[in-house]
C-alpha cells in the first residue's frame, strides 16, 4: 500500500486518530541530508578515507557497558527474542506455542503483540541509577531489532513506539536519563536482518502475506537473496535518522551487514557519523561483527566469545546475563556475577570492552535477579575498579590453565571457570595490576610471570593488611591475608622499582 494509506490504517488499528508524515518524503530528505555532509567530509565513503578513524579516549577507558534487548518479543517473553520470526517458522517450539497459546498466525500475528508492549512500569530514571551502580560507562538500547519495530520516534515508519504500544519515546527518554548520569549513549540498528526475518510467514497462511501489513514484516525474501535498493536505503535513512535525533556516541550493528551488498551502503553511513560527530564537537564508535568493516575503521565485535591473547587494536565482546535468550523470557537461565567479572577482567586484559545485555519485561521493569547481578558488579568494580577503568595491556594478558571460548558465539559451546591459578594483568602507567580469579587455598599467590619484577609495593585492594612477598626463578610470592576482601576475583596493585 502506499505510505499514507498505511498509515491510516495503523492509525485505526491501534486507536489513533490521525496519520503521520509520508514515510517516503520523510527518507529522501533524510538521505539528501547524508549525501551533503559526506560530501563536505572530512571523511568519504571509501575504506581507504574511514581507515584514518580514531577511536575516542573514553571508549578505551570505559571497559564497560550495558546492552539492552528491550521490545515486542518481550511481550510473549518464549524461547527467545528471535520469537517474531521462530513463530512464523512451521515447525520447532515456538511455532507451536504460539499456536496453542493466541491461536494460528492467520488471526493472532506478531503485530497483535504491540498493543500488549505498553511499557507501563518503565522508568528511566530507575534504569539509569542501576546501570551507575553497576559500574558501566555506557549503556547501547535497541534502537530497532529484526522484527522491525523501533523504540524511538521517526517520520520514516508508523511501526514505532511513539505511535503505537506504549506511544513513548522510549529510546529519547532513556538517553536523556542515561546522560544525567554522566553515562555515554549508545544505540543498536539489527535493520540489516529484517530483509528475510519473516520470510516464513510466506509460506503458509499468515498476516505476514497480508499487504496491509507489510511496512511491519518488511520484504520478508529469502535468506540467501540479495537486498534490493529500496531497502538499501531504507536501511541507511534510518540509521542516519537515528544518529541525528540522538546523537549517540557509539552505534552497534548486529551481522549480515558483512553481505556484499551493504558495502557502499555501510561506507556511507560510516563517512555521514563520523562527520556529524566532527561537526557536533561530538565522538562517535562503530561497532561491528565479522570482517563487515576494515579493522582500522571500528572497532571489532565479538558477539559471546572472547579472544585467546592481547589484540593490538581495541574491540569488544558481548554476551548477556542470560544464557539462552538476549530478550525478556519467562525461565531465564542467568550467569552468575562473578563469572561475568571474571569474563570482564579477562577481556579488559586482552584490550577490550565487555558489553553486557540484560533483557527487561514488556512493562519495562528490569527482573529483579538481573538488577542484583548488575548491582554486585557494581559492588566489586566500586573497590577494584581502578584495575579495569583507563588501564592498558600489559606486555602478558595473563597466566593459568583455563582455556577461554574463543570466537564468534564460541560461548554457547561450553566455558570452563576459572581458578586460583588463573590471574589477569593490566597496567596504569608504571602501576601493574595482577588480578587472581580465585583465592588460592595456601593463601599464596605465585605470579609465574612476574619472576623478574622487582616490586617497591605491594597493596590488596579493599583490604588494609601489610603483604608480605618474595622473588625467585617460580615467581612473585605473595602472602594474602587471612580474610577475604569481596568476593569473585582479588586485585594486587604492584609498583615495581625503577628499571624493573
Amino acid at each position: 500500500m502506499h505510505a499514507i494509506g498505511s498509515a491510516l490504517l495503523v492509525a485505526l488499528l491501534m486507536g489513533m486518530g490521525t496519520a503521520h508524515a509520508d514515510p517516503t518524503a520523510a527518507r529522501q530528505k533524510v538521505l539528501a541530508t547524508v549525501d551533503r555532509t559526506v560530501a563536505q567530509g572530512p571523511f568519504a565513503a571509501t575504506w581507504e578515507s574511514l581507515d584514518h578513524y580514531r577511536i575516542p579516549a573514553w571508549y578505551l577507558d570505559a571497559k564497560f557497558g550495558i546492552f539492552i534487548h528491550w521490545g515486542v518479543y518481550s511481550v510473549p517473553a518464549f524461547g527467545n527474542e528471535w520469537y517474531p520470526r521462530e513463530m512464523y517458522g512451521e515447525s520447532g517450539k515456538v511455532f507451536k506455542h504460539h499456536v496453542d497459546t493466541y491461536g494460528p498466525q492467520a488471526k493472532f500475528g506478531y503485530k497483535d503483540f504491540i498493543p500488549k508492549f505498553v511499557a507501563d512500569r518503565f522508568d528511566p530514571k530507575h534504569w539509569a541509577s542501576v546501570f551507575k551502580k553497576s559500574g558501566a560507562k555506557y549503556v547501547v538500547p535497541v534502537a530497532e531489532h529484526h522484527d522491525g519495530f523501533a523504540m524511538y520516534g521517526t517520520d520514516l515508519s508508523e511501526w514505532t513506539a511513539t505511535k503505537m504500544g506504549p506511544k513513548r519515546d522510549l529510546i529519547g527518554e532513556l538517553a536523556s536519563a542515561v546522560r544525567k548520569q554522566g553515562l555515554h549513549l549508545g544505540l543498536s540498528s539489527h535493520r540489516a536482518e529484517h530483509w528475510w526475518f519473516f520470510e516464513g510467514g510466506k509460506k503458509f497462511d499468515s498476516d505476514v502475506k497480508d499487504g496491509k501489513y507489510a511496512d511491519l514484516y518488511g520484504p520478508a525474501q529469502p535468506k540467501n537473496s540479495t537486498p534490493d535498493t529500496a531497502f538499501l536505503d531504507d536501511w541507511l535513512a534510518r540509521t542516519a535518522d537515528f544518529v541525528d535525533r540522538y546523537k549517540p556516541e557509539l552505534v552497534w550493528f548486529d551481522w549480515w551487514i558483512e553481505t556484499p551488498a551493504f558495502k557502499p551502503y555501510l561506507q556511507k553511513f560510516a563517512a555521514y557519523y563520523y562527520n556529524r560527530a566532527d561537526a557536533w564537537k561530538s565522538t562517535a564508535v562503530i561497532n561491528y561483527k565479522k570482517e563487515a568493516m576494515p579493522e582500522k575503521a571500528a572497532v571489532l565485535d565479538i558477539e559471546r566469545g572472547k579472544l585467546d591473547g592481547i589484540r593490538p587494536l581495541f574491540w569488544q565482546t558481548d554476551t548477556s546475563v542470560c544464557k539462552k535468550s538476549w530478550g525478556y523470557i519467562a525461565d531465564h537461565d542467568y550467569k552468575t556475577a562473578g563469572s561475568i567479572i571474571h569474563d570482564l577482567v579477562d577481556v579488559v586484559s586482552k584490550n577490550g570492552s565487555l558489553l553486557l545485555n540484560i533483557g527487561p519485561r514488556a512493562d519495562g521493569t528490569i527482573p529483579e535477579p538481573q538488577e542484583q547481578i548488575l548491582l554486585a558488579i557494581g559492588k566489586w568494580l566500586a573497590t577494584n575498579g581502578e584495575a579495569i577503568y583507563g588501564t592498558r595491556p600489559w606486555k602478558s594478558y595473563g597466566e593459568g590453565p583455563t582455556k577461554v571460548a574463543v570466537g564468534h558465539m564460541a560461548e554457547k559451546k561450553g566455558v570452563q571457570p576459572f581458578t586460583a591459578e588463573d590471574i589477569r594483568f593490566t597496567s596504569k602507567g608504571k602501576t601493574l595490576y595482577a588480578i587472581a580469579l580465585g583465592w588460592p587455598t595456601s593463601g599464596k599467590l605465585t605470579i609465574k610471570s612476574m619472576a623478574e619484577l622487582d616490586a617497591s609495593s605491594i597493596q590488596l585492594l579493599g583490604s588494609k593488611a601489610k603483604l608480605k612477598w618474595t622473588r625467585d626463578a617460580e615467581g612473585l610470592h605473595v602472602e594474602l591475608p587471612k580474610v577475604r576482601p569481596g568476593e569473585h576475583a582479588w586485585v594486587l596493585k604492584i609498583a615495581p622499582r625503577v628499571n624493573s
